[in-house]
């Protein structure tokens, strides 16, 4: 596992943030002694839109928490941390995806020994469901012909997308925390085993390549699957991490995806490897992929138990920027720990975006856990932003908060509860 750089606040930087306001102003004002055009103080392009005044609480956060008003980080003080999901957040639509459809269209999918053997929640059902969609004539080990086989590409791709097979039945089952991980989205890595990295790297280039030529709205088809066809970076959150970045902040992505896949990707916003977080699969001798990946926390290396998914986005962000080991990683840290800014579309992104001690920044899918979170509002910090292209619609209707919103440990829905233990009230959709 690479060495990562400690990233955490000093006690002068805490003291000094410790007097900033609990809430984001409605207007950002620049230090009257650090005028814009400063060097310390690089600020957001106004030639990108927001929603309403959220550049300017953006903008506010970066001078607070960045050189504007500590102009020796990096030098003598630790640097702030703003961290990112990627899918959906950085990107519009689903770069694994994209990876995926490439790899089907393309053959890149090797025979496994037997399905089963990929995933460890995978169903009887499933593995019979795969056998016969993608049959036995092909050598374990061989690219299966799923450019062709419309069948086998059709139930590989239903699994991955929707945890299912094309009959509707169950894929996965069994026990697993749905907090810290789920089935389909640690299958990705495990989809891909036989491979080298270098090669998953190459294919998701290739599917970039296509992915960012193809015009905004296009659609492509696996097997009879419809799904997006384009993928886009978005201008503005480029230049919020072009900005941090010039602020002092320290920059890192943490996806759920493959994190060869999320290299290809972040690289290209100015995020190395180094601060790219993403699910990570052991190598064999010959540095081939495996179904296994390593751990996090008290989770040791695992066949999909603890990936970067809630929870478990925190415990990665704990381990791997700073340092905490063992259970306490899963654990909301003191606020030295934590980091400054944190950004994300999903409910897999509420807990780190939560963590967040400056600004949580919410690009609105319509997803109730992490919108009830963002409306409630609790310390007056988050900002929410429609998706920059193809926004979602409002919500009908109210975000089940006080009832169905929270995503249990055991796969259950539950009440959204606040710190101090009180029910969130559900919700209406007003950023749109």
């Amino acid at each position: 596992m690479r060495n990562r750089n400690i990233l955490a606040l000093t006690l002068a930087a805490a003291a000094t943030l410790a007097a900033v306001p609990a809430a984001l102003p409605a207007a950002a004002a620049t230090p009257a002694n650090s005028p814009a055009t400063d060097r310390h103080c690089p600020q957001l392009s106004k030639k990108l839109s927001w929603h309403g005044d959220n550049r300017a609480k953006l903008q506010r956060m970066i001078d607070e928490r960045g050189r504007c008003s500590n102009p020796h980080l990096g030098h003598g003080q630790k640097r702030p941390v703003a961290a990112f999901d990627w899918d959906n957040t950085v990107a519009k639509n689903d770069v694994t995806d994209a990876t995926i459809a490439w790899s089907l269209r393309h053959d890149k999918i090797l025979r496994p020994k037997s399905w089963k053997s990929t995933s460890k929640w995978m169903t009887d059902e499933a593995d019979r469901a795969l056998t016969e969609a993608c049959g036995t004539d092909v050598p374990v080990g061989k690219p299966l012909p799923t450019s062709t086989d419309t069948a086998c590409a059709d139930e590989i791709f239903e699994v991955r997308e929707d945890g299912k097979t094309m009959s509707g039945a169950a894929a996965f089952a069994g026990q697993w925390d749905h907090r810290h991980t789920v089935p389909q989205y640690a299958w990705v890595p495990q989809l891909f085993a036989g491979h080298t990295v270098p090669e998953l790297e190459s294919y998701a280039a290739k599917a970039r390549k296509e992915a960012l030529a193809a015009p905004v709205g296009a659609t492509q088809t696996v097997g009879t699957h419809e799904i997006p066809g384009y993928v886009r970076y978005y201008d503005q959150q480029r230049d919020l991490i072009r900005t941090l970045k010039k602020a002092g902040f320290d920059v890192y992505i943490v996806s759920a995806g493959s994190e060869p896949v999320a290299e290809v990707w972040s690289k290209s916003v100015g995020i190395d490897r180094a601060h790219t977080i993403a699910i990570r699969s052991v190598l064999d001798r010959k540095g081939r992929i495996t179904t296994w990946n390593q751990g996090c926390g008290d989770v040791p290396v695992n066949k999909g138990e603890a990936i970067p998914y809630i929870d478990g986005k925190r415990c990665f962000i704990n381990q791997e920027i700073f340092k905490i080991k063992g259970k306490s990683a899963w654990e909301k840290q003191d606020w030295g720990h934590r980091i400054a800014l944190g950004s994300g579309d999903a409910d897999t992104d509420v807990t780190f975006v939560g963590d967040a001690t400056g600004a949580h920044l919410v690009l609105n899918r319509n997803k109730s856990e992490f919108m009830c979170r963002a409306y409630d509002n609790a310390d007056g910090r988050w900002v929410v932003n429609p998706m920059f292209i193809e926004p979602m619609p409002q919500k009908s209707g109210t975000y089940p908060c006080s009832t169905a919103a929270y995503n249990e440990h055991d796969g259950r829905k539950g009440p959204v509860l606040r710190e101090d233990g009180s029910v969130v009230p559900d919700q209406r959709d007003s950023v749109y």
